[in-house]
């Protein structure tokens, strides 16, 4: 009874709203900041609220009227006059086309996450580690010795893949990165988009759909969809400075003279396998940001920001084939701007876009003593080469937006992005070259280009049944993959004499220690050459109708339905069906039933590469073939086609004075997953490898799970206090693996399977508690990372226990404008479950699992706004 009674001490708000005639204004969307509580006002313009606390403040918002920001200060009665201006697009929510909806209103999960208050007390510096810990079923990590993957972090929805969620920036589509995971832990096989890209004080929310949305927004959109809301305030400063580091004292009993542990720590300022003296902290980050925004004309605004970030690389225990187990270094810069211009009175001009540049460094696997690969004269004591990269995304979409006397909605948009991977390999050598070989290359590298135009219409019609909202359109999308030849020192392997071989008769130099052949290329990543050159492009046609339907106040049905034609593979044609049931003011159940697909990506149908892979400490030639390869052929391997979808989900949402819930299930069938096979014995090929391996439409998967969203928000004393409780229950099963003829061990074995289970763990739950009194505010999180299981290069099970993480934030308003906070992540210094055998596939003391592997971060934070 006193919880329930607590649960009911809520603040209710009513009022009117009209425009600046005095009339009415019907189906007007009020939002509580911070949270996913709102209404919408009725035919009389009359609402009535449930907020959380009396000094709560009130968002209203309405197509044609400029938003409206209103602190409660305790009122009970809230009458708002909107005045008419371009506002356009800034009231839909991801997953509804609707004006008229709410978040807690849609028929299916949707989380909007406000990025503002996470920065002021959350230590974390990036999009995707900022995500892991306050979205239920997001999950990201660090890899560490997975070529590209340690310098773009995959990141996943519902434990699907990558590539299978969809990310939008103010609803309009964003461009994916042109890395496919070869290595590493997550979504190997698998493209994505780069979230860290867009600099976190650029962005005013993140909406998160968690639900199948193919039908609505097409391919990619799986497990859900991503919206990136940018900034659009006016007249504000906020600006803030981050310092950081991590703990170096690892959690672990490791043998005397392990790699990275005292008295033997790798120099990551001198190659050579140079010995650095002993640290307590390293990873050391910092992090600059400033975003202002200024009015133009009536309602009209340019807002911009401005983001550097440094870190530099951390170092942990590993074994001594992989002295540099650690996180990449970074050094970047991130610009974007989000504007509006009024036209008219109903029309405006819009622009977002931006440029993110970023240097990054990372450790490959080290060459001891003896070996072909190294000549002694250069690192007479080994070496461990270092992938570095220059990544670069450039993107902008603009617009024309307006509604017509009759009510529609018109969008007129064109969005360009494009990433651009550039590898240089430092700190390494070309064997064959021997003595005469340089230390550093450039070894080419890939980038992808994306040009989406469409025209969308939208209406809501207030006197259709208790309202319906129809929408509809076209786009147009290209994209265009391209891989670039590096230097020839970088793929090419050389004679006695230091000449490009190109004729098999040609000598080859061999290491006077071993009397093994010199291997050439740049070791630790060889480079493109021109056979791996690609140049390639496709277009896609998209039409789509998307409804909703109010059969009565409580009672709304949505049906959305979407055909796309791709000019490589062919066409689809999808569906979505969802329901949402008012049972009570406070209560509601929703569903859904929707089919998807993902097309193949250009990089997954094109890529190709002969690298060196390290298994258990041996290195292995092995050529990544692309799909439309006779080589990829002759193994038996089809060409890619489009992965299927089927989704269900059932859940309910409750709302209770500070209290709201939200549990969501879900059912995600999968078939025709394209994955990156295992490697075949290539060796009687005669094209210098080893092995070889390919994408392919390798597994059918069925995904289920639930959703849990718990809050809680009250008054306490002179201050206020929220709890939170997320979590997800997730179950992913393998019901087929389509080896056909092939050997279904080295198909896709044991070993890939662990992975691709591991990348959807069976849990993961969070708890966080905060209070705030006369401008000090406490913060306490605890998350638990389930167990998981993953297999060596011993082909034995790794086994990763359940970890609980404690993060702790405390800050303090200064002044009015100027706040600090100091805290850590993962406080008590957990580490996952300690490997001793030397096979994990990071070649350190543990996998790049979910909690990561580096340790405490402590940090501090001023933050400005004026």
């Amino acid at each position: 009874m006193i919880v329930w009674a607590s649960l009911l001490a809520q603040h209710t708000v009513s009022g009117k709203v009209v425009d600046e005639q005095g009339q009415p204004l019907i189906g007007l969307n009020i939002l509580e900041k911070g949270t996913t509580s709102g209404t919408v006002t009725d035919f009389e313009g009359v609402y009535t609220l449930n907020a959380a606390s009396p000094n709560a403040v009130l968002v209203f918002s309405y197509t044609g009227f400029i938003t409206e920001e209103i602190a409660l200060d305790g009122r009970t009665e809230l009458n708002v006059t909107m005045r008419e201006g371009i506002n356009l697009g800034e009231i839909q929510i991801v997953g509804s086309r609707s004006y008229k909806r709410s978040s807690t209103e849609t028929p299916v999960a949707v989380d909007i996450i406000d990025i503002d208050e996470i920065l002021s007390t959350n230590g974390q510096i990036e999009i995707n580690q900022i995500l892991q810990y306050v979205a239920p079923s997001f999950n990201a990590n660090k890899q560490s010795g997975s070529d590209g993957a340690d310098h773009i972090d995959p990141a996943t929805l519902r434990g699907l893949g990558p590539d299978q969620t969809l990310v939008l920036i103010n609803g309009k589509r964003r461009h994916q990165s042109s890395l496919v995971n070869v290595f590493g832990t997550r979504g190997r096989g698998n493209t994505g988009t780069d979230l860290n890209a867009i600099p976190a004080n650029a962005i005013e929310r993140i909406e998160i759909l968690r639900d199948g949305a193919s039908a609505q927004y097409g391919s990619d959109a799986i497990a859900g969809v991503i919206n990136i809301v940018l900034k659009d305030e006016v007249g504000k400063l906020t600006a803030n400075a981050s310092v950081g580091a991590y703990n170096t004292n690892a959690e672990g009993t490791f043998p005397e003279g392990t790699p990275n542990t005292d008295g033997n720590r790798l120099d990551t300022d001198r190659d050579g396998n140079q010995i650095a003296g002993d640290q307590s902290l390293d990873g050391a980050s910092v992090k600059v940001a400033a975003n202002y925004g200024v009015g133009v004309g009536d309602g009209g605004y340019i807002n911009v920001t401005g983001e550097y970030l440094t870190k530099n690389k951390t170092l942990r225990p590993g074994f001594d084939f992989r002295r540099g187990f650690g996180e990449a270094a970074i050094d970047g810069f991130g610009f974007f701007a989000n504007s509006a211009i009024p036209l008219s009175k109903n029309t405006e001009l819009y622009a977002f876009g931006g440029r993110n540049y970023r240097e990054t460094d990372a450790f490959a696997f080290t060459r001891n003593n003896p070996t072909p690969r190294n000549v002694v004269s250069i690192y007479p004591n080994g070496f461990t080469p270092r992938i570095t990269s220059v990544i670069t995304d450039n993107s902008v979409s603009a617009g024309v937006r307006t509604q017509t006397e009759s009510g529609w909605n018109i969008d007129l948009n064109n969005t360009y992005g494009k990433n651009l991977f550039h590898y240089f390999i430092k700190g390494t050598l070309n064997a064959s070259l021997e003595e005469a070989s340089p230390t550093d290359f450039d070894a080419g590298g890939h980038s992808l280009s994306q040009n989406t135009s469409g025209l969308y219409f939208s209406k809501y019609y207030e006197r259709v049944l208790s309202g319906m909202n129809l929408a509809f359109g076209l786009e147009y999308r290209t994209e265009n993959f391209e891989i670039f030849a590096g230097e020839a020192g970088s793929y090419g392997t050389f004679d006695v004499n230091g000449v490009l071989i190109t004729d098999p008769k040609q000598e080859l130099p061999v290491d006077p220690v071993t009397e093994e052949a010199r291997p050439g290329g740049s070791q630790g990543f060889p480079g493109y050459s021109p056979a791996n050159e690609v140049d390639r492009s496709r277009s896609n046609l998209a039409l789509y109708a998307d409804t909703e339907f109010d059969l009565t106040d409580d009672f709304l049905v949505s049906v959305a339905g979407r055909y796309e034609k791709y000019s490589d593979f062919g066409k689809t044609l999808n569906y979505k069906l969802a329901a949402r049931y008012k049972i009570a003011d406070a209560l509601s159940i929703r569903g859904s039933l929707s089919s998807g697909f993902r097309a193949p990506s250009l990089v997954q149908i094109y890529y190709n590469l002969r690298f060196t892979d390290f298994q258990g400490g041996v290195a292995s030639e092995t050529l990544l073939s692309p799909n439309n390869s006779p080589v990829t052929a002759s193994f038996g391997i089809e060409q890619l086609k489009e992965e299927r979808a089927l989704n269900g989900a059932l859940g309910f949402t409750l709302t209770a004075g500070g209290f709201t819930a939200t549990v969501d299930g879900y059912l995600i069938n999968v078939d025709d997953r394209i994955v990156l096979t295992g490697t075949f014995d290539a060796s009687g090929l005669g094209i210098n490898v080893a092995e070889a391996q390919f994408f392919a439409n390798g597994v059918d998967t069925r995904t289920t799970g639930v959703d849990i969203v718990l809050a809680y928000r009250r008054k306490v004393g002179a201050g206020n206090m929220n709890l939170a409780l997320i979590g997800n229950v997730n179950s992913m099963e393998i019901d087929k693996v389509n080896n056909r003829d092939l050997d279904g061990e080295t198909f896709f074995g044991a070993r890939e399977q662990a992975f691709l289970l591991a990348s959807a763990p069976n849990n993961k739950f969070g708890f966080n508690i905060s209070y705030g009194i006369s401008g000090f505010n406490a913060r306490v999180a605890l998350t638990r990372f389930s167990d998981i299981t993953l297999i060596d290069f011993a082909d034995t099970e790794d086994v990763y226990d359940p970890k609980v993480v404690t993060d702790l934030a405390l800050s303090y308003d200064l002044t009015k404008n100027l706040n600090l906070a100091i805290g850590a992540n993962n406080l008590l210094n957990v580490y996952p479950s300690i490997q001793t055998d030397g096979e994990t596939e990071t070649g350190g003391y543990w996998d790049a699992v979910q909690m990561g592997f580096s340790g405490a971060f402590y940090f501090a934070r001023l933050g400005l706004r004026i």
